[in-house]
């Protein structure tokens, strides 16, 4: 705004018959107020302008001015005179050229106004700048004093205005510098009370640190020297165990000399016994064929006559007596005969059969001998045992504790170890047909306990084998010739038999069916660590014999169904190709047979393994072959499930 009122009053004054002119080097137009809105216009009427002027700088300045001017201007009475006041570029640049005054002819002497060294400053050495010298004007011409009047007023006001800005603006420089030295101070003060409480904080933090590291390193010493102690303490145990277990061991084996030895001298004494009685009986026969020789000698006259029919006699009976033998001999021969074509199984399979069953043959003589020698009961032993194998669940660290228990079991001294493998095949063999039997999981368990004494799965396979003839596998066809009835044969396939009554259909193939799941899963289980005598090879085995020489039948079809639910899957990761070929024969020649005897009651088993064929359901790993990490109540289903829920369907 300065700068605006320094160009309006930078003008040329002309003076020229009592009239002067006015032109300025400025803009048209500036904050909404017109340098020339009229181009024909008088002194009078510039008064009222500057007075609204004055009050519109009064009511935008923000610094209150001091100085108000309260009478208004007014010009002296006289003669009129014309005001003229023109702005134009055009004009300026002909005021600036050197021929301004010969163009000019008309105008009077005029007097020029200077204002091109008036500008402002904060110091107060260039305050006589805005001073505006005076012109000595002719005393007649009142329009020129009171104009020369309102300059000079006016320059007073501006240098009153920019004298209280410049004082306000001091004063606010002032009272801005006290206010930033003071916060500067404050924060001085704020970021040192910060940093000494940072370094407390950082303190005490290294304090707990170093209290907490103290700490954490005193109790790994702590537990370090705990489990050193715990260590040699196990050290100390181990060696003393082992102590005695080489003393039990060695008690143990000279008891066992002591009673052989007093079995070899029984058996000799008993053999003196019989020797004795067989002379004794030799004695007696020849006293009494003596006697009756001596008696005959004394009949020779009475025996001449009857020697004839004597020897009649003697002929004949001799005859009967060859028919007999002959008879005998030939019924022999047949049963021999029919026994081969009702038994139908591998030679191979048959032999090993004998083997193990040889095996388990003498550990249960031996067995009653010790029981007889030693006059001693072992049941509680034996239900140990079986509450070891009632326990096994599908758990990895159940197992594992369970297989550890069995072997400290057979390794007991204080039980002989054929007592212990013989209860422990017998309830493995009974366990099958309970609801709660986890088929994979005692699986792995008789793997675990039979690789470290492997001739406890011949036993084992021996009461399978004695349990169900399908584990060899062996089947027995119905003769007439081989069996005097129908309750014989059925008991030659493992029927069981009740107060004189043998169990139903439905109940036999259920157990058939429990004791061919745990065979199937037996053979396909193959622990790490662990070696399994009777793996996937003998399964694969098994399958063949099956397939060369079983008849299609509900037995054989309920006990192929449940060993290939089991055992398929790892047949198949093992043989593949080979194991979709023997899957091919099955379903085209063996569930063609099943087909074609057109029985309502093979009906469900011939559609499961059809499914099991087609849907290739041997691609799914069975349910508990995995053993869990940890029981878990919600998730655990019994294997036995399937078996009872499979036996609704076609066990009829």
């Amino acid at each position: 705004m300065l700068c605006y009122l320094v160009r309006v009053l930078y003008c040329v004054y002309v003076w020229d018959r009592g009239a002067f002119k006015l032109e300025l080097r400025c803009p048209q137009k500036a904050h909404g107020v017109a340098a020339d809105p009229d181009p024909d216009w008088n002194l009078e009427s510039l008064l009222p302008e500057l007075d609204a002027l004055e009050k519109k700088l009064n009511a935008s300045s923000v610094i209150p001015v001091p100085f108000t001017k309260n009478q208004s201007r007014k010009m002296v009475k006289g003669r009129p005179s014309t005001f003229i006041m023109r702005v134009s570029d055009d004009e300026i640049d002909d005021l600036d050229d050197s021929d301004e005054e010969a163009t000019s002819a008309r105008l009077v002497t005029r007097k020029k106004f200077n204002f091109n060294n008036l500008y402002t400053s904060d110091e107060s050495d260039d305050e006589s700048a805005l001073e505006v010298q005076p012109y000595l004007m002719d005393e007649g011409n009142s329009e020129e004093a009171a104009l020369f009047e309102l300059i000079h007023e006016y320059q007073l006001e501006v240098k009153d205005e920019i004298r209280n800005q410049i004082s306000a603006l001091e004063t606010d420089l002032i009272n801005g510098s006290e206010k930033s030295t003071l916060a500067l101070v404050r924060v001085e003060k704020y970021r040192d009370a910060r940093r000494d409480m940072d370094k407390k904080i950082d303190t005490q933090y290294q304090r707990k640190l170093a209290e907490a590291l103290d700490n954490h390193l005193t109790a790994i010493q702590r537990d370090h020297e705990l489990k050193s102690q715990i260590e040699e303490k196990k050290i100390k145990s181990d060696a003393a165990y082992e102590e005695a277990r080489r003393k039990e061991k060695a008690l143990y084996e000279e008891k066992l000399r002591q009673e052989k030895a007093i079995l070899e001298a029984e058996a000799k004494l008993r053999e003196e016994a019989e020797r004795a009685a067989t002379l004794e009986a030799e004695r007696r026969a020849k006293e009494a064929a003596d006697k009756l020789a001596a008696e005959a000698s004394e009949r020779v006259a009475r025996a001449v006559a009857q020697q004839e029919a004597v020897g009649l006699r003697t002929d004949g009976s001799l005859a009967n007596s060859s028919s007999l033998s002959e008879k005998i001999q030939s019924n022999q021969t047949k049963k021999s005969e029919s026994a081969s074509d009702v038994v139908k199984a591998a030679k191979s399979a048959l032999i090993v059969e004998q083997g193990r069953l040889q095996k388990f043959k003498e550990i249960d003589e031996q067995n009653r001998e010790i029981q007889i020698n030693l006059n001693k009961d072992f049941s509680s032993n034996e239900r140990h045992v079986a509450r070891l194998i009632r326990q096994i669940r599908g758990t990895k660290d159940n197992v594992r504790s369970k297989a550890s228990e069995l072997l400290k079991i057979f390794n007991n001294p204080a039980c002989p170890q054929s007592i212990s493998i013989a209860a422990f095949a017998r309830k493995v063999v009974s366990h099958c047909e309970s609801p709660d039997n986890a088929a994979f999981a005692c699986a792995h368990v008789i793997v675990m306990v039979t690789s470290k004494m492997p001739h406890v799965m011949d036993v084992l396979l021996a009461e399978f084998h004695m349990a169900c003839i399908f584990t060899v596998p062996k089947y027995i066809i119905y003769s007439k010739t081989a069996f005097e009835s129908k309750e014989a044969y059925y008991k030659a396939l493992g029927f069981r038999e009740d107060n004189g009554k043998l169990e139903n259909v439905k109940d036999y193939l259920k157990r058939l069916e429990s004791y061919m799941r745990l065979y199937g899963a037996l053979v396909q289980t193959e622990p790490m660590n662990f070696q399994n005598a009777h793996g996937l090879k003998e399964g694969w085995a098994w399958l063949a014999r099956f397939l060369n020489t079983f008849p299609a039948n509900v037995y054989t079809a309920v006990a192929l169904n449940a060993f290939l639910q089991m055992a398929g899957f790892a047949l198949f990761r093992r043989y593949r190709r080979q194991f979709k070929k023997m899957l091919n024969v099955i379903s085209e020649d063996y569930l063609g047979a099943l087909k074609a005897r057109r029985h309502s009651e093979l009906t469900p088993i011939i559609a499961e393994i059809q499914s099991y064929i087609e849907d290739d359901k041997f691609l799914k790993e069975p349910e508990g072959r995995a053993l869990q990490d940890s029981l878990l109540s919600s998730v655990m289903v019994p294997e036995s499930s399937y078996a009872s829920t499979q036996s609704n369907g076609y066990y009829h």
